[in-house]
């Protein structure tokens, strides 16, 4: 594409009562972006337009109640619900092709959900910070969740920053880039009681039955993990299990003490863009 501008193409997609806000960008085989819980669409790539420029067409979406997507009137925000949004966006953006699917945290749980019952349907997986092997979550994790609706749904942005500064545990030189990226992606939020409803539900559903249902998958994945120094929420343990568990699973990160590779786009990007230039994508790209 080199340097001719890369101009976003906003869509709106309904499903199941929801409305979606999405855009695509750029051109060729498409890259559907999906991110994660308290994120919007922005918070995959960071705003990196690096994989259009190498020819891929990105198509990304604010989940139901996040961004400017409307919040959910029925379905709830499991995630049988959020993988039915991604299906409903594949219908209407991706007819007759076979999508990557990359998603950060909750959005690479939505990516494996649909994965694991669609593979022929599916390019390659780019998974980023995974946070869940697919069993309950902990009560006091849950709780940490539930505090969390509760500080936004009564004091606002605010209130939420102060509880999630609470609950931080990031090594000093991390803690301050933390908050300065949380409170930018509260902030984009039209209607933050929906994501206070997101904040209790999605912890307590589950994207698929353990990891060894990962095993069943026959697909190109890229897994991609941050230390825990940086980011303990998505622990580099269960980014390696997911490696481990798919069977065309890769790990990667950043040097330990660099920062995390999710969080700088035009790398991550470029990483990816290398990984789906491969040829056990490229002839999943061929449908």
């Amino acid at each position: 594409m080199g340097s001719e501008p890369l101009d976003p193409r906003p869509f709106e997609v309904a499903s199941d009562g929801t409305r979606l806000s999405g855009e695509e960008v750029g051109e060729g085989p498409p890259v559907v972006l999906l991110h994660g819980l308290t994120a919007t669409r922005r918070y995959v790539l960071h705003g990196s337009l690096a994989l259009a420029r190498r020819g891929y067409r990105l198509i990304s979406y604010d989940a139901r109640g996040h961004g400017e997507s409307s919040p959910a009137e029925s379905g709830g925000y499991g995630y049988e619900a959020l993988a039915g949004d991604l299906r409903s966006v594949l219908g209407e953006r991706c007819r007759g092709e076979r999508p990557i699917l990359c998603g950060h945290s909750m959005g690479g749980h939505t990516a494996m959900n649909h994965a694991l019952d669609h593979a022929d349907e599916v390019a390659a997986l780019i998974l980023v910070n995974p946070a869940a092997l697919g069993l309950p979550t902990a009560d006091e994790v849950l709780a940490h969740w539930d505090r969390l609706a509760d500080a936004l749904d009564g004091g606002g942005v605010d209130g939420f920053m102060d509880a999630y500064e609470a609950d931080l545990e990031v090594a000093p030189e991390w803690r301050e880039t933390a908050l300065r990226i949380t409170r930018d992606r509260m902030e984009r939020h039209r209607r933050p009681e929906a994501v206070a409803e997101a904040l209790r539900r999605v912890p307590r559903s589950i994207a698929f039955d353990g990891i060894d249902e990962l095993r069943t998958l026959d697909l190109p994945a890229l897994v991609v993990a941050s230390h825990d120094e940086a980011d303990p929420g998505h622990p580099y343990s269960i980014a390696e299990a997911w490696a481990e568990a798919l069977s065309r699973g890769r790990l990667i990160s950043e040097e330990r003490g660099q920062s995390p590779l999710a969080w700088q786009g035009g790398r991550l990007s470029r990483t990816i863009a290398d990984f789906l230039e491969e040829s056990q994508v490229q002839q999943r790209l061929r449908v």
